[in-house]
């Protein structure tokens, strides 16, 4: 009966994907961030100084508008190289690929700043499913889906020991009006909190978190502990 209403509901469909994205591709990759990051800043060495920066940046965007090229997405965020791949046996194939992306980020008074970055693939399959009719998934659906998902990738994460200080969550929401440069104002006050956090010039100087970011302790005033998909246990009755 419970399983019933929680399907009803949908609520173990952000809850499947974020486990699903976690073991299936980030308990993988992450471990392995560092290393790339060092072998790229030592063949690099005045790309990537500040080392708090060494992460996988996620992108999270609660519409789940997701582009395949960020370049498209915004003008001041440029392709640069990719890491060194990762080859696994994986599911039968022999020769799975595990790779990602630096980017070249251009902030307002044209200075470059470089980082691994990539959507949280899944928030591709929450859009889909709320364009096809077939999944009756209203944007409703997809939004709290968005969040929980979000809400629940973040808590995995914490727990993991492997994972610890190999990612930045990007969580955020686009304002309704079009800004040409949103999403790389997004990236780089991330990238500059974690700079701020590794060299702190000034003390008391403190970096604003901008309106569109999202908090996880927001989202918990959003979405109800009860909302959460709990376990089936027989002994509740």
């Amino acid at each position: 009966e419970m399983s019933e209403m929680s399907e009803r509901s949908k609520q173990n469909v952000a809850h499947g994907l974020a486990w699903s994205y976690y073991v299936g591709y980030l308990k993988i990759v992450l471990p392995r961030m560092k290393k790339s990051m060092e072998e790229f800043s030592k063949a690099n060495p005045n790309m990537l100084a500040c080392r708090e920066t060494w992460k996988l940046h996620i992108l999270i965007p609660l519409s789940c508008d997701v582009y395949d090229d960020l370049e498209k997405a915004d003008s001041n965020i440029e392709y640069l190289t990719d890491l060194t791949e990762t080859t696994l046996p994986r599911a039968g194939t022999k020769k799975r690929v595990y790779k990602h992306s630096l980017y070249t980020i251009r902030d307002e008074d044209n200075k470059l700043w470089h980082c691994a970055v990539e959507y949280a693939t899944p928030l591709q399959s929450l859009y889909t499913m709320s364009q096809d009719e077939c999944a009756a998934f209203s944007r409703e659906n997809r939004l709290e889906q968005a969040k929980l998902f979000y809400r629940t990738l973040e808590e995995i994460l914490k727990g993991s020991k492997e994972c610890a200080g190999t990612y930045r969550l990007i969580v955020y929401e686009e304002s309704g009006e079009a800004e040409t440069h949103f999403l790389s104002r997004e990236i780089l006050w991330h990238l500059r909190q974690q700079r701020h956090e590794e060299y702190t010039v000034y003390e008391g100087n403190q970096l604003h978190n901008p309106s569109t970011t999202l908090s996880s302790t927001e989202l918990n005033l959003q979405i109800s502990e009860s909302d959460l998909p709990q376990p089936l246990r027989s002994d509740c009755f």
